[in-house]
């Protein structure tokens, strides 16, 4: 009788109002922000939208075949992913295949060409000192004039900036193309003035220098550079190709006139490894436009120094250092004095795009492994909604399904049911429009998959409270006591299983990979709502219901008829029969 009480004051003192209240204000928010962002639909993933998937093999170098390992494979996704999660690109999707492949899927309405230029291009970044150059057709290299001009690889895969760029002060307004160094801290940056120097020309030997601990260039070295022609594509792919840091080597990049000059460079003075971070900035002080910006590590801001300060006491073109990347020199400033601040500044004609390409790659460091690009394959959105349209198919058999169980067994109860399950829906629907422009959730094939368990899922909580509030009426009680004596019991089932189920999700999202990540997402997020709804609104509007004389009465058709679940005689007070009354003889 205690525990009956208990009931009737708790259904006499719940609020149920507040909680429906609650879960509205939360639809209505929510909504409001999904049509205020501007996407009203989920962001659908390449499989449902199309795309581009780009396959990628390993080329080893020579004499390094066992660098084809799988943690230098494992790192090369790593920066992989973190390069295209630079661009703003939402699932991408970036994975092994195989020991020696990657594969990197990129979604419809990407710039597909910028994403393969950034996971493709190596990165490999020196610092090396200028021993002679020229122009690519004979001459002498022109003299540094305006400003540096983007100019493309041989496999027109990659944009930088051009061969001559501008290292200025930070108050010059020169458009010199050289390279410039910030010292940290400091209101004025340490300069690499552009001297109107000669370059080495036709007839001049490739002098010996002694900057960075440049050896004389030997026979073969000279060699390769007389023969070497920067005016073929196929000349260019190959400049320098197989030569370590260590080694001194020839290499061709195109000046601000669009020339391309070939150059003999010594040892690799300072390596990508010694920056530590990289920014695209857009410098209005000095009038240079876009800038990289870079920022080295102790060891790097030493080495940076240590060879500036080596190449300010030689003449030109030995007082210069070529910026070489994945081959191809990008700047080749003068210097002249050291530069100790530990922060370089290259400056040239950067379109902010190209500097912000440049800033990722320099940012997220080189790629342990060469890769050469073997396929690129589209996925057309024709396919993508067929499968959209079978699985949302799929999804409605199921919920129709399920709703007319509902109505059969449960009759009046459904509409409970029903219309917990579609504000569930609602709730799924605006959240993962909203999570799109967010956190780049891309609906997958898999996630649709994930959505239409969580159907069963959602119900099969329902269906736990609706068999605790039945058991308490065939125990004799009537509606209201029920309800709120049965919620205890069947809060604790529901709460057991969504955590069964939502650890299920985290332990399949985090040791899978790709789209399968989309079902445990989908499957994990789905169970999270089945309990806010189960709590905010499916108790509380059974509480509600319980209130109406169609639910309290047990109508035939409510589900909750008394005789047709076979109930107990009503639980009635019994008083124990009092003593007969004793009389006093007289």
């Amino acid at each position: 009788m205690a525990a009956l009480k208990k009931g009737r004051n708790a259904s006499a003192t719940s609020k149920p109002w507040r909680s429906l209240a609650l879960i509205l204000i939360a639809i209505v928010a929510l909504t409001g922000g999904m049509f205020a962002s501007g996407h009203t639909t989920p962001r659908l993933g390449i499989d449902l939208a199309g795309g581009t998937s780009i396959t990628l093999a390993a080329v080893p170098e020579a004499g390094q075949e066992s660098a084809i390992n799988k943690t230098n494979m494992d790192t090369a996704v790593s920066i992989m992913e973190r390069r295209v999660n630079g661009l703003g690109v939402s699932e991408a999707e970036v994975q092994t295949q195989g020991d020696r492949n990657i594969i990197v899927n990129i979604p419809k309405g990407t710039n597909s060409k910028q994403a393969r230029e950034q996971v493709g291009t190596t990165a490999k970044l020196y610092f090396r000192p200028v021993i002679t150059t020229e122009l690519a057709g004979g001459g002498a290299a022109p003299q540094p004039s305006g400003t540096g001009e983007p100019s493309a690889d041989p496999s027109g895969d990659k944009a930088t900036d051009g061969a001559s760029q501008e290292a200025t002060d930070g108050s010059s307004a020169s458009a010199d193309p050289s390279a410039s160094a910030t010292t940290q801290g400091r209101a004025v940056t340490d300069a690499l003035k552009a001297d109107e120097s000669p370059a080495a020309t036709d007839e001049a030997s490739p002098s010996p220098s002694a900057t960075g601990g440049a050896a004389d260039p030997d026979a073969k070295l000279q060699e390769a550079y007389a023969k070497l022609d920067c005016t073929k594509e196929s000349v260019r792919a190959t400049a320098g190709e197989g030569a370590k840091a260590t080694d001194p080597t020839v290499a061709c990049g195109q000046n601000s006139q669009g020339q391309w000059q070939k150059y003999i460079l010594g040892p690799a003075a300072v390596d990508g490894t010694d920056v530590d971070e990289a920014d695209a900035v857009l410098n209005t002080t000095s009038g240079a436009g876009w800038t990289v910006t870079m920022k080295f590590t102790g060891e790097g801001s030493k080495k940076f120094a240590d060879i500036t300060g080596q190449l300010a006491q030689k003449q030109s073109p030995q007082n210069q250092f070529a910026i070489v990347l994945d081959g191809e020199v990008v700047s080749d400033p003068y210097v002249r004095q050291a530069l100790t601040g530990g922060n370089a500044e290259i400056s040239g004609n950067f379109t902010q795009q190209s500097a912000q390409d440049l800033a990722n790659m320099l940012s997220y460091g080189a790629l342990p492994l060469t890769f050469r690009e073997d396929s690129v394959t589209t996925v057309t959105a024709a396919l993508g909604g067929e499968q959209l349209q079978a699985g949302l198919i799929a999804g409605a058999i199921g919920l129709a399904l399920v709703i007319l169980y509902l109505l059969f067994y449960y009759r009046g109860l459904s509409f409970i049911a029903i219309a917990s399950l579609l504000v569930s829906a609602a709730l799924t629907y605006v959240i993962m429009s909203l999570l799109g422009p967010t956190i780049g959730f891309a609906l997958n094939l898999p996630a649709v998959c994930g959505a239409i368990v969580a159907i069963g899922i959602t119900a099969d909580s329902f269906i736990v409270y609706f068999e605790r509030v039945r058991d308490e009426i065939r125990e004799g009680r009537s509606l209201r006591p029920s309800v709120e004596r049965a919620w205890p019991r069947a809060r604790r089932t529901i709460l057991v299983s969504d955590f069964v189920s939502f650890l299920a999700a985290a332990v399949l999202f985090v040791v899978t990979v790709g789209k399968v990540q989309g079902f445990a997402f989908t499957l994990g997020l789905t169970t999270v709502l089945d309990v806010v709804v189960v709590f905010l609104f499916t108790k509380p509007l059974l509480t509600l219901m319980a209130r109406r004389k169609f639910f309290a009465s047990g109508h035939k058709w409510s589900g909750l008829d008394p005789k047709a679940l076979g109930a107990k005689p009503p639980l009635r007070r019994t008083r124990r029969p009092s003593a007969p009354a004793q009389t006093k003889e007289a």
